[in-house]
Order: structure tokens, then C-alpha cells, then sequence
């Protein structure tokens, strides 16, 4: 039974590379050792602690891959197809630790750099990801989709300060709630000196404390309780910064309604170009792009209605920058995706491209959907 079962698996995989091969996806093997610094620096939180470290006869640090989208892109950086279009499609084992679990799986997949015409690209990997899953026996998989452009563009409209964005972008990508801002109302919105903050925010720190100091040397006032000019400046200029990291009542309210749109690609279109009009967010390019993309989908025979798009989707990489998507279970939709992907543009560069290099691709967990499919 064992080798029965072993035997299936193996003939489902190879089915599976030879569909990336006949789609034209050139089978591609990284090395196993990887230097640990690059994935330190892209990989989230959650994989960052689950590394398998080593060292080379050098003493510089290594760790075993623990995915594939990196140590592929590194190897068509280093190739003579670098910056051109190229599809690569890869099998083989990736290193994670993993509590009670052993620390190596199978991982399989595609990645697909340097195409301009980046709908088109997208909806040809998750059409791809469905056709691989059919092959597993699981032919309607539900599907998730997100979108990291349209949040970017989102939170750009909203013109928040940096530290805020990264606070609120933090939280969205970890699954946790957004702060509500501060106000009156719930204890912490002292709005007394409104105005003497809302002058100095966003100033150079030390031009800010001068500003200060002069309005206080204007109204006669050397010390307060014992504290010098100086000092009332400095907390002033604390206040300030920390007034300047807080969401407004609008940005707070408008995100808030941006993060519960979901539904299928096509009424999630809607209700987005119904919150740019209400909120006056200039978000109609991502919006339009999101529409492209669907319009791919649907021409490369997806049942868009079937989609499940939510904007508070997020999957626990950092590099992602658009498109992104899992395949589930459908009999266990609540657990771990058998199939995961999406579009990461930025990471080439993050790598050492010298511009801006286009590239999606999704990974599928071996073993996951050959437990679903069996």
C-alpha cells in the first residue's frame, strides 16, 4: 500500500513538470546552501526564525533554502537571460523548522521574470496553480486572492507618515488589527497646543526646538515647574513626532472600509471604485490594473465568480508587491494553502538588478495536496 501510494504521488509530480515543461517552463535546481543574509534580510518574521543555519569552510554564514522564489531569482540574476523574459519552473526539497515535524519538504513550482505585460503574466501562474491542482484530483480548489499594489496604493493616497505606514502595513501583513487613532473620546486625545503641534510637525528637529523656544521667549516664559525653555521644546518636539505616527478619524475610517472589501473579483472592482469616489482616493490605476487582471482570468478560462478576494489578504512574505493568491483544500479550507503565490517585482532589485525587473510565480506544497488528494 505504502509503495502504491508512493508511486502515485511520484507519477502526480511528474505530470506536474512535464505540464510546466509543455507551458514552456525550464526546469531549474538551485544549490541547497544559500548565503543567510539575503533571506534575513526579505524573508517575514515567521521564517526568519525558522532557518537552518551552517557555515561553509570559511566561516561565512549559510543556511539550507527554505523556499525556492529567492534561490531562483538569484540564479536568472546570474544568468544571461538576466532582465530578459524567462520561465523557470523548479521540484525539489526546501529546509523549514518545523515543531514535531521533520524539517524538510517537498516544494514544487514556477516563477516567471521580465514580462511587461504583467495581468497577462499573473493570470497565466494562477490558471496554471488550478490546472496543477486538477492534477492532484482537487479540480475546484478555493481560491483566494489579494492584492499588495492595491493596498499600496491605498495607503499612499492616504499620505501617511512613514513610521505609520510601516506600523499599519505591519499589522494588515500579520493578520493583526489596525490601531484605532487616538481621540478625545477614548482617553488619550489631549488636543491642547493643537495648534503649536500642527506647526512643528513634520519640521527638522532642530529648527522645530527653535521655533519653540522662540514662542516661548515671545510670551515671556523662561520655565514651567521647574523645566527650562529648552526642555518644554524638547517635549514639545516629542508630541509632535508622536502625534505626527497617528491615524486620523477619516484615514482610520477609510482604511477600515478599504480592508472589508471582499467578494469575487468583480463586485470587490465595484466597491472599490465606489470608496475612491467616496473617500477621494486617487487609486483608479490599481483599481484599473485589478480589472485587467480579472479580464485575463476570465479569457484564460477561470470562473471568476468562483474567486474569493478579500483586501485584508496577506501571505507572510515581505517581498510581495501585487497580485497574490492561495489554493485550498476545499474539504479543509481552513488550513494551510496547498498552493501559494503572487507577483514580487521589487525583490530582483532587492537582489542587485540594476532596475526594476518583473516577476510572479506560486509554489506548491507537495506533500499538502497529495494529503488532499488522497
Amino acid at each position: 500500500m505504502v509503495t502504491t501510494t508512493h508511486s502515485r504521488a511520484m507519477a502526480r509530480t511528474d505530470e506536474l513538470m512535464g505540464l510546466f515543461a509543455r507551458e514552456g517552463y525550464q526546469r531549474l535546481e538551485p544549490p541547497v546552501l544559500q548565503p543567510v543574509d539575503v533571506f534575513l534580510e526579505l524573508l517575514g518574521e515567521d521564517l526568519r526564525r525558522r532557518l537552518f543555519l551552517t557555515q561553509d569552510a570559511a566561516g561565512s554564514e549559510l543556511c539550507l533554502r527554505p523556499d525556492y522564489t529567492i534561490p531562483v531569482s538569484r540564479a536568472y540574476l546570474a544568468s544571461p537571460a538576466a532582465g530578459s523574459a524567462a520561465s523557470l519552473s523548479y521540484h525539489g526539497p526546501v529546509f523549514r523548522q518545523r515543531a514535531g515535524e521533520i524539517g524538510e519538504i517537498a516544494q514544487a513550482g514556477i516563477e516567471n521574470f521580465g514580462r511587461t505585460d504583467r495581468e497577462a503574466a499573473d493570470a497565466e501562474v494562477l490558471a496554471l496553480a488550478m490546472e496543477a491542482a486538477g492534477l492532484f484530483g482537487l479540480a475546484v480548489p478555493v481560491v483566494r486572492l489579494g492584492d499588495m499594489g492595491l493596498l499600496a496604493a491605498v495607503l499612499d493616497a492616504l499620505r501617511l507618515a512613514p513610521a505609520t505606514r510601516r506600523r499599519v502595513l505591519r499589522a494588515i501583513t500579520q493578520g493583526e488589527p489596525v490601531d484605532a487613532p487616538k481621540t478625545a473620546a477614548n482617553g488619550n486625545g489631549n488636543d491642547d497646543h493643537a495648534g503649536l503641534l500642527a506647526a512643528i510637525a513634520g519640521q527638522d528637529a532642530k529648527a522645530a526646538r527653535a521655533f519653540v523656544e522662540d514662542v516661548l521667549a515671545i510670551a515671556g516664559i523662561s520655565k514651567v515647574g521647574g523645566r527650562t525653555a529648552g526642555e518644554i521644546a524638547e517635549r514639545f518636539l516629542a508630541r509632535a513626532e508622536a502625534k505626527a505616527g497617528e491615524l486620523s478619524v477619516e484615514a482610520h475610517a477609510t482604511l477600515a472600509r478599504f480592508l472589508a472589501v471582499e467578494g469575487d473579483p468583480d463586485s470587490a472592482a465595484a466597491a472599490l471604485r465606489a470608496l475612491a469616489r467616496d473617500a477621494g482616493l486617487a487609486i483608479d490605476a490599481a483599481i484599473d490594473t485589478f480589472e485587467a487582471r480579472t479580464g485575463f482570468m476570465a479569457a484564460r478560462g477561470i470562473d471568476v465568480a468562483r474567486l474569493a478576494f478579500a483586501a485584508n489578504f496577506a501571505r507572510n512574505l515581505d517581498y510581495y508587491t501585487g497580485f497574490i493568491f492561495e489554493l485550498h483544500d476545499p474539504a479543509r479550507p481552513e488550513e494551510k494553502p496547498i498552493v501559494g503565490g503572487g507577483r514580487y517585482d521589487k525583490l530582483l532589485s532587492q537582489l542587485g538588478a540594476a532596475e526594476v525587473i518583473p516577476a510572479v510565480g506560486c509554489s506548491i506544497w507537495i506533500e499538502r495536496i497529495n494529503g488532499a488528494a488522497s
